[in-house]
């Protein structure tokens, strides 16, 4: 599956755009830099994530009252 499989209605997309890079040229050291980085935005995400999550519970059980 390729980056235009995965976002097809967003070619403007940064994920998209990441997906696209070549990542051939770069160096073993770039590699490791890349992947620490991306490890690091899974975790922004997945932080961001859960707070949404616990906010619209949050909010739903508040209305339900």
């Amino acid at each position: 599956m390729d980056a235009d499989e995965l976002f097809p209605n967003r070619p403007a997309d940064p994920l998209a755009l990441l997906a696209k890079q070549d990542i051939e040229p770069l160096s073993v050291e770039e590699l490791d830099a890349r992947v620490a980085a991306l490890e690091a935005e899974i975790v922004r995400t997945k932080a961001r994530r859960e707070f949404a999550v616990n906010h619209k519970a949050s909010a739903e059980a508040l209305f339900k009252r």
